[in-house]
């Protein structure tokens, strides 16, 4: 039985033995006032004299009370202290407190699995990023630094304990590719509008879960193994690129930009939006809405609505982009 539980169980003891005790007394013909009274001087056991005359069947009914009273009220004070030292309480309003954080975001990301993957997913991710945590073990979120809801990812209930319906995105990065798979059919059914990302082990697993409605699927071991060869072939250029994306402390780093609507480049050629002169980054690439690529764009290049302009600069640079596309 859980501490909480056995609190409970000592509480409703004593509560009964309270109850017990005013009852018996209304029986032996005790004023209302009188049978409260004598239940709790009798129960604490503080020795104050009766209140009304004693007869032999109120004595034996006070000697038992006092029994049951004196060994509840033992029981809920050991139960209490427990509770309270071996931290309990502070758990249960800690996690009170989670839950109305987590009632309370919006546009989150909710990281299904606080294995390797997810702890390494995490760390690379801007601070300014909100994260909603699922894991079914407990033990594994210690020290997690973002809320949590400790369940099993594959129900629903504990997607929907962490926010689904608010997320703008979900990381499944549980163990098995099966979960997974599960993970992101209930996502997608929840959440049509969230951007999925799942991981995979096998190629043939990576096509059913993008079937089941992942927009990504990451294999850990081709990225590994892709990552190994590129570093071999060329690696000032891979050496570069990890360090323009993962090292905070680097004033320059690539990030991207979607023109949304309504915004002042729509329509404009990179020549007449002058981006470089006006923001001091430079546009290595887009994204159009097809999802196809225009990379090392032209000057004559049309901008249009909904693409995603792929930049690099400082960070002041960049903002100054997002303030040229009007976010």
């Amino acid at each position: 039985m859980s501490p909480g539980r056995r609190l409970l169980v000592s509480l409703t003891l004593l509560s009964a033995v309270i109850v017990f005790g005013v009852v018996g007394y209304l029986v032996l013909g005790f004023e209302p006032i009188n049978a409260i009274y004598q239940t709790f001087t009798t129960i604490s056991t503080v020795g104050f004299t009766e209140v009304e005359v004693f007869g032999d069947a109120e004595k034996w009914f006070t000697i038992v009370l006092i029994t049951l009273g004196f060994a509840s009220v033992a029981f809920a004070i050991g139960q209490v202290v427990e509770f309270v030292v071996e931290g309990h309480l502070q758990k249960m309003f800690g996690r009170r407190r989670m839950d109305k954080a987590i009632a309370h975001r919006s546009g989150h990301i909710v990281l299904c699995g606080w294995g390797r993957v997810g702890r390494s997913f995490a760390h690379h991710l801007d601070d300014e990023l909100e994260v909603v945590v699922v894991d079914i073990d407990e033990s594994s979120l210690l020290g997690c630094p973002y809320p949590y809801v400790v369940g099993n990812a594959t129900e629903d209930a504990a997607l929907k304990a962490a926010g689904l319906e608010r997320a703008s995105m979900l990381i499944a990065a549980l163990a098995t590719d099966s979960d997974n798979l599960f993970v992101t059919l209930s996502a997608r059914a929840a959440n049509p509008s969230a951007f999925i990302v799942a991981r995979s082990r096998a190629e043939s697993t990576a096509n059913k879960m993008l079937r089941a409605g992942a927009d990504r699927v990451v294999n850990p071991h081709e990225l590994g193994g892709a990552r190994m060869a590129a570093l071999v072939a060329q690696p000032h250029v891979s050496e570069f690129v990890d360090v323009v994306m993962h090292d905070r402390e680097l004033e320059f780093r690539l990030e991207e930009i979607e023109l949304p609507e309504g915004s002042p480049l729509v329509g404009r050629s990179l020549a007449d939006a002058d981006i470089g002169a006006r923001t001091g980054t430079l546009v290595l690439g887009m994204r159009n809405r097809d999802g196809s690529f225009t990379t090392n764009p032209d000057s004559g290049t049309v901008l249009s609505e909904g693409q995603i302009l792929i930049a690099i600069g400082t960070g002041k640079q960049l903002q100054n982009l997002k303030s040229e596309a009007d976010y």
